[in-house]
C-alpha cells in the first residue's frame, strides 16, 4: 500500500486546527473535497443533508456496492493541549477524533484510486452533524442520497482505554440507544411572600428527578441496562420577589436497544404525569439528540472479521456494547452495517476530554482494515 502517511498526518492536523461544530462543517467539507479531487473518483456529490459528501469509484461491472462512513464534526469544548496545531476556533475542538476518522477515509480514497474496484462499486461517505444525532437522518432524507443503496456499510471509532492499534470487535449491538428527554413543568407564579397564592413546581421537579433516577439500572453486563443522567435543570427566574411558576428537567436516557429505550421513556412520562397531576401542574415532553442503537449485522460482522484476520493487528472482542450513542446506528437500521473500534492507547485521555487528541499512529490501522474489506468485496 503506497500511501504518504506524513501527508495524511498533516491533513489530519489541519482539520484538527480548524474544527467546526455540528451543522457548520463548511470549511471542513471543503478541505475534504479538495483532498478527494486528487483521487480520481468517478462521482463526487457534496452538500448532502448539509455538508455531507459521497465519493464513488465504479468498476462498471455487476457486484457489491460497498460504502464506508466517517464523521467530521467537532465539539463545543475548549481544547487544553500543548501542540502547535491546537484549535484556532475558540471553544471548539476535535476532542472525539472525527478529524482522524475523516483522515482515515481520505487515506482509503487514495488507496482505492491506486487499486480501483474490479467488480461493483465503492462509496465513501463523510457525515456531518454526528455529535447531535442529526446528520445521518439529514443525509438519508436528502434526495441526493436516493441513488445510493449500498449492500454493506462500515464505520469505525477510535477508543481510548484500549491498547494502541488494537482492533475492537463486538457482535450485535455495538453502541447503546440514546435519547434526551425535556420535561417541562408549568405552575403559577405568585409573590415570593405569598407562595400559597401560586403553584410552585419545586416539589414536582424534585419528585420527578428522584423517581426517574430510581428507574436506573446501570449494570452494563445486563440486557436491561438503563442509564438515567440529569444534564440540566431549570427552575423559575432570578427574580427574588417571585415564587417560581415554571421548571424544566433535561435527562439523557440510555438502553442497549431501541425497544427498551421506548419502555423507559414511557415510564418516565407516566410518572411525570402522575406527579404533575398530584401537584396541580401542567407537564409537556420534548425529545432531542436521538441515537438509534448501532446493531452490527451478522453478515457484515463476518466480512469485518475475515478482513481483520488478514492483518497483523491484535483483536479484542468486547462482551457488551458501549454506553455512548453513535449516529451510525441509523445507517445500520437501513443497511447491512458494522462498526468496530481502534485502540487509541490505554493512557489516552477519554473521548470529549479537553486534552484528547487523535493519535496519528493509528491512522494506518483504520486504512488497512477498511482496505482489506474493500479488497474482499470489490476485487474478485
Amino acid at each position: 500500500m503506497e500511501l504518504d502517511y506524513e501527508l495524511l498526518r498533516d491533513f489530519r492536523r489541519e482539520l484538527h486546527a480548524h474544527p467546526e461544530e455540528s451543522g457548520n462543517e463548511k470549511q471542513t467539507s471543503q478541505r475534504i473535497l479538495d483532498f478527494l479531487a486528487t483521487t480520481q473518483a468517478d462521482s463526487l456529490v457534496s452538500e448532502i443533508g448539509g455538508y455531507g459528501i459521497i465519493a464513488t469509484w465504479d468498476s462498471g461491472k455487476k457486484g457489491t456496492h460497498l460504502m464506508f462512513r466517517a464523521d467530521m464534526d467537532a465539539l463545543p469544548i475548549e481544547e487544553e493541549n500543548n501542540i502547535d496545531y491546537i484549535s484556532k476556533n475558540i471553544g471548539i475542538s476535535h476532542t472525539c477524533g472525527h478529524d482522524g476518522h475523516s483522515t482515515i477515509l481520505c487515506g482509503l480514497a487514495t488507496f482505492i484510486s491506486q487499486q480501483r474496484p474490479k467488480t461493483g462499486k465503492v462509496s465513501l461517505l463523510f457525515q456531518p452533524a454526528e455529535e447531535n444525532g442529526e446528520g445521518a437522518k439529514a443525509m438519508l432524507d436528502d434526495p441526493k442520497f436516493a441513488p445510493f443503496k449500498p449492500d454493506f456499510i462500515f464505520a469505525l471509532h477510535n477508543l481510548p482505554g484500549y491498547p494502541k492499534q488494537s482492533v475492537v470487535l463486538k457482535k450485535g449491538n455495538f453502541t447503546a440507544a440514546v435519547n434526551s428527554i425535556i420535561i417541562s413543568l408549568k405552575g403559577k407564579t405568585s409573590h415570593a411572600a405569598e407562595p400559597e397564592n401560586g403553584v410552585n413546581p419545586t416539589m414536582a421537579l424534585t419528585e420527578i428527578l428522584q423517581q426517574s433516577l430510581a428507574l436506573e439500572n446501570n449494570i452494563p453486563n445486563l440486557p436491561n441496562m438503563r442509564v438515567v443522567t440529569p444534564v440540566f435543570v431549570e427552575l423559575g427566574e432570578k427574580a427574588y420577589g417571585i415564587s417560581a411558576g415554571k421548571a424544566s428537567i433535561h435527562l439523557t436516557l440510555r438502553c442497549w436497544n431501541d425497544i427498551e429505550l421506548r419502555k423507559l421513556e414511557k415510564e418516565i412520562e407516566g410518572l411525570s404525569i402522575t406527579v404533575a397531576k398530584h401537584h396541580g401542574i401542567n407537564v409537556a415532553f420534548d425529545y432531542t439528540q436521538t441515537f438509534h442503537s448501532n446493531v452490527n449485522s451478522q453478515i457484515a460482522f463476518d466480512v469485518l472479521q475475515q478482513a481483520v484476520n488478514l492483518t497483523q493487528y491484535k483483536t479484542i472482542e468486547r462482551d457488551f456494547p458501549f454506553k455512548w450513542g453513535e449516529d451510525f446506528g441509523l445507517f445500520t437500521k437501513v443497511f447491512n452495517g458494522c462498526m468496530f473500534g481502534i485502540g487509541s492507547g490505554e493512557k489516552s485521555p477519554a473521548l470529549h476530554n479537553p486534552d484528547f487528541d487523535f493519535p496519528d499512529d493509528i491512522t494506518p490501522v483504520g486504512i488497512t482494515v477498511f482496505s482489506q474489506i474493500y479488497l474482499l468485496l470489490c476485487s474478485s
